[in-house]
């Protein structure tokens, strides 16, 4: 088997690192972002990639660059000399120079049916879109973001109910395999792939902060979709108006109803439906109001004295 340069940084990656490490592939370096401050401490912590690269792989050098087209990064990558660049959501922009630095070039893990949903939250933004079916996909990598050949790739269905924490639990449980089998079966070329149609590229951007607040005058469908694509994190929000206080409350789920009420936007019944622009009403499953915990929406509602208004 060739050896490979893995790059990675969240915990996504860190489970295919651990998959890889448990099957004996030969790493012969791993790259991940730089230990920063977080959480509200701010303390400095290590990525999930490091953690398992501490842990799994303590013989293996563990660089961790500022910027990965800092000239002696690329000489320290050019000693290791590996055969193939492998990349699992590192979080930056690798330059040409790097992607040929080893023999093979790069290949890119990417968690969607390439070429929709190229970029950073592909994961969010399939669910977001209301998307049936998603994948992974192995690319080879060039210098335009997830532009490369597709060299392998596996489908899967999308249930309807399905967050994007669980969505990309499964997607992992997808890559593994496909990744291990892929890196066992390169020859002294990497295989030909199929050329992305450019007339079918989306874009994944980065999830921005007003994207995570609901707009309850919208259809129920999209409202929904906009809460399981962020779900988990960042977490789609409301304010929640009541006894002439406003706060804030995340939604962590929801489910489409078949109720014929006809309820206004934002209105919510004290059996957890919610009124939206169009569509039936949407059925509140769990939230978490500011300060608390997360609760089912029965029990928020029990503990709720006057009208709720979500805004």
């Amino acid at each position: 088997m060739k050896s490979i340069l893995f790059f990675g940084t969240p915990p996504f990656a860190a489970h295919i690192l651990s998959y890889l490490l448990e099957y004996r592939v030969p790493i012969l370096g791993i790259v991940t972002k730089p230990d920063l401050p977080q959480g509200r401490g701010r303390r400095i912590g290590s990525s999930a990639v490091k953690e398992i690269a501490v842990r799994q792989a303590p013989h293996v050098p563990l660089l961790q660059p500022e910027k990965a087209s800092d000239p002696l990064f690329l000489q320290e990558i050019k000693s290791l000399e590996a055969d193939l660049v492998v990349v699992v959501a590192y979080g930056q922009i690798l330059k040409e120079s790097l992607l040929q630095t080893p023999p093979l070039g790069a290949i890119n893990l990417h968690a969607s049916l390439l070429p929709k949903y190229r970029g950073a939250a592909p994961v969010q933004r399939a669910l977001m879109q209301g998307e049936e079916i998603t994948g992974v996909v192995i690319q080879k990598m060039v210098k335009e973001l997830d532009a490369g050949d597709v060299l392998r790739e596996a489908l899967m269905a999308i249930p309807s109910s399905m967050n994007a924490g669980e969505l990309l639990q499964e997607l992992c449980l997808l890559a593994k395999p496909l990744l291990l089998h892929f890196l066992q079966e390169i020859g002294e070329d990497l295989p030909e792939g199929r050329a992305q149609d450019p007339s079918l590229v989306t874009m994944a951007p980065k999830i921005q902060p007003e994207e995570t607040r609901i707009v309850w005058g919208r259809p129920s469908v999209v409202i929904h979709n906009q809460v399981r694509g962020l779900a988990p994190t960042p977490g789609a929000w409301s304010w929640m108006q009541t006894r002439g206080m406003r706060k804030k409350i995340k939604i962590i789920s929801t489910e489409l109803s078949q109720e014929t009420l006809t309820m206004s936007p934002g209105t919510i019944s004290r059996q957890g439906l919610v009124g939206c622009g169009s569509g039936a009403p949407l059925r509140l499953i769990k939230v978490q109001p500011e300060g608390k915990v997360v609760m089912d929406v029965g029990s928020w509602l029990r503990g709720q004295v006057d009208p709720v208004v979500l805004a």
